[in-house]
């Protein structure tokens, strides 16, 4: 790939740290079942030994991430940074626990005209959003008291999946997507170490031209329940550790057979994740 001019598009997710590398592979399988495109990790504190297992999908580009001892934040501070490190004209991002159950390929068509794609959270209204606190007080007034930019109409959007394009409009929202989400680190006291509070705000302070897609985009299957819909899933996001058995049979080969079954012995556990629990 010429590093001077950018593919036409193109897949990128972020592995930072062995918790999800088990994911990663069948994320990465899932892709490629449905698609060709070049496909960038961005990676961290992952062996090197263990790329091989990734690049063996064909056209996987490993970059490094911001490094950083907790994996979790790592992965919010790559986020951040996917505009940058991307090296298409449109880009679909996922997180790597997301199973493609179909071709996406409309997805890119329809960054045509838009800077950016995205999907509600199952609880979009940001006013209600408690998943974004460490305590127990008014949400709205807790995160503009940070100074978060959020109103009584600001939406959540679920981080697992967005498409954008390389304009100038989307480069100022993920600068402002950086500025936020350092806000949201520097309150830790009373905010959990999450990005969508950041990223609503960017939305709301940048007013790019978007679309919200429908939730068969990014189906989170452990909370179907909550779904109104009539159309196929698309994209599954598993939310480990529940990954159910459609997902699984998507991804089972031989290759990723031997790797769940040696995942269990070498890998940690990601319920185990102790930064999970921070």
């Amino acid at each position: 790939m010429n590093s001077n001019k950018l593919a036409v598009k193109g897949f990128i997710t972020i592995l930072t740290g062995l918790y999800s590398f088990q994911d990663c592979v069948h994320f990465l399988a899932s892709v490629r079942k449905f698609h060709r495109e070049p496909i960038i990790v961005l990676i961290d504190r992952v062996p090197q030994i263990l790329y091989p297992l990734l690049q063996v999908f064909g056209n996987v580009i490993l970059k490094p991430a911001p490094s950083h001892e907790n994996p979790v934040l790592a992965s919010r501070l790559a986020k951040l940074a996917l505009y940058g490190e991307s090296l298409f004209e449109k880009t679909i991002y996922m997180d790597c626990d997301i199973c493609l159950l179909s071709p996406i390929d409309e997805v890119f068509d329809f960054l045509d005209g838009v800077d950016l794609l995205v999907t509600e959270d199952v609880q979009p209204a940001i006013a209600k959003a408690a998943n974004l606190l460490r305590v127990k007080q008014d949400i709205l007034s807790t995160l503009q008291s940070v100074g978060l930019p959020l109103n009584e109409n600001s939406i959540q959007y679920n981080g697992g999946f967005i498409a954008f394009t390389k304009s100038s409009k989307t480069q100022e929202l993920f600068t402002n997507f950086k500025k936020y989400f350092e806000m949201v680190v520097a309150h830790q006291n009373v905010l959990l170490l999450k990005d969508q509070g950041a990223f609503a705000a960017a939305v709301e302070s940048v007013k790019p031209k978007m679309t919200t897609l429908s939730p068969v985009y990014n189906f989170l299957d452990k909370w179907k329940e909550i779904y109104a819909i009539d159309k196929p899933i698309k994209v599954m996001h598993c939310t480990y550790p529940y990954r159910p058995q459609y997902a699984k049979n998507v991804t089972r080969s031989l290759f990723t057979r031997i790797v769940d079954r040696t995942a269990k012995i070498f890998l940690p556990n990601q319920l185990n994740n102790p930064w999970r629990l921070k």
